[in-house]
């Protein structure tokens, strides 16, 4: 008998109370840059030596951050169900804490790939600088999809929805696409679990949603306690 299917999907709230800073403020910053200047394929063409030194620094923070309670909880789903983490983030903390089966639809902070092979990927701790070479000679850039970039694991995450018994969405906007629509791949009998401080869907859209209003950490170890 197969565990039933239950599908996370994160965003920036999740890892906002491990103390990584959410994708951006009000003002369409990200750590005091312009997002189109550190996160978007024309912001590296127009210079890579601002768009490396960015993703260095938020590369040594992951490293002085740790999983918070919410990621924990996750972990403990897979005692009693199938549980495939799609999140938006970049950071590792889902794995850190546990979780066995998680798609990074944004790409992974700590791997860099080849500008010239998408598929060349290698995983990387330290700074990323102008002259570091893949072994085809080509500069390497941050593993992380920019605005103006495809999604290459957006249809893994969608026929990930469309085959599970259960979702549960975390500390996410819902608006950045094509991610934000992944939530329309559920089958009509799945429950939608919502947990964020701020929700930004209701019943209105989806009549099987259950808001809760809480931050992650707090949400979270609810909705585990009475799932599991």
């Amino acid at each position: 008998m197969r565990k039933e299917r239950i599908v996370v999907l994160s965003g920036a709230g999740m890892s906002a109370e491990s103390g990584i800073s959410t994708f951006r403020d009000a003002n369409g910053l990200w750590e005091k840059h312009d997002v189109m200047d550190v996160a978007s394929i024309d912001g590296w063409h127009r210079d890579q030596e601002l768009v490396l030194k960015f993703y260095n620094q938020r590369r040594k923070q992951l490293k002085q951050v740790q999983p918070n309670a919410a990621h924990l909880a996750l972990v403990e789903l897979e005692q009693k169900y199938d549980v495939k983490i799609v999140t938006q983030n970049v950071d590792d903390l889902h794995e850190r804490a546990g979780s066995s089966s998680v798609v990074h639809l944004h790409g992974e902070l700590r791997k860099v790939r080849c500008t010239k092979c998408e598929n060349l990927i290698l995983d990387w701790e330290e700074d990323l600088n102008q002259g570091n070479l893949c072994e085809k000679g080509h500069q390497l850039r941050p593993h992380i999809v920019w605005f103006g970039e495809a999604v290459p694991k957006i249809e893994e995450g969608a026929r990930a929805v469309s085959e599970c018994d259960c979702i549960i969405i975390i500390g996410t906007s819902m608006q950045v696409y094509p991610a934000a629509g992944l939530v329309d791949y559920a089958p009509g009998h799945a429950p939608i679990y919502y947990i964020d401080p701020k929700p930004a869907i209701s019943k209105n859209y989806f009549p099987n949603v259950n808001i809760i209003a809480q931050k992650a950490t707090v949400g979270v170890r609810k909705l585990v306690d009475d799932l599991l």
